[in-house]
């Protein structure tokens, strides 16, 4: 039986794993995407090389696109700094770590690749429990985008298919992720979710990211297994 395809963006990091997995899971054969956009460091584009190559998916293709140009972002523009410690949950506003856009672009490059392979699933990895102040991971946005791709395709407007933006993960939070994802055998010591490592690639455990992810470890009563600096931990 010929499968479905599905493209799935892929960073690298514990959400991405884990709806790669729920993808394959559901039978796609899996094409996954993975985006150097001029972030910080690079240690989730090896991460993510990791991941592909754990599930075995179809073919894995790593996108340079150059978002730090625009800059806008702590993750982007090195002059930004990212929040540390209690600063980073506390700030009212839409976080600077926010990468104006990325999600949008992200998927735009994913419902291009569709279309050329004649896939009509892609799964992305938002969810909104945990990152409430990004625009880009809400299921409104979700939805607006599933009808941009179903008006601005070929294969959608000659009728070939429609398509569907799968984001399992939208009302989750970062501790039912990671349960699913090891009922799944996602390996998440291949995974990395810091927003701002060392020289040696090492979580700093004191970013936004890495606290929910150390916290959900936690409240699952769980080591996590990603390499992390020793200091604050």
């Amino acid at each position: 039986m010929v499968k479905n395809r599905a493209v799935v963006l892929l960073s690298g990091g514990l959400d991405s794993a884990t709806i790669l997995a729920i993808a394959r899971q559901g039978g796609f054969d899996c094409f996954a995407l993975t985006c150097l956009y001029g972030q910080r460091h690079r240690v989730e584009i090896e991460c993510a090389r990791k991941v592909a190559g754990s599930m075995k998916v179809a073919e894995h293709r790593i996108m340079t696109i150059d978002l730090a140009a625009f800059g806008g972002s702590a993750l982007t523009d090195p002059e930004k700094v990212v929040p540390k410690g209690a600063l980073a949950q506390t700030d009212p506003h839409i976080p600077v770590t926010y990468v104006p856009a990325r999600n949008t672009v992200f998927l735009s490059l994913a419902l291009a690749w569709a279309e050329v392979l004649g896939a009509f699933d892609i799964f992305i990895g938002v969810h909104q429990a945990d990152y409430g102040g990004y625009p880009d991971c809400r299921p409104q946005f979700i939805e607006a985008f599933e009808r941009l791709a179903n008006l601005a395709t070929a294969a959608a407007v000659e009728g070939r298919g429609m398509y569907r933006i799968h984001a399992p993960l939208l009302d989750m939070g970062k501790a039912q992720i990671i349960r699913k994802g090891l009922e799944l055998g996602v390996d998440y010591s291949l995974t990395h979710s810091c927003y701002d490592p060392d020289d040696r690639g090492r979580s700093c455990g004191q970013c936004d990211s890495c606290m929910l992810r150390l916290r959900a470890f936690a409240q699952l009563g769980l080591k996590d297994s990603a390499a992390y600096q020793d200091v604050h931990l």
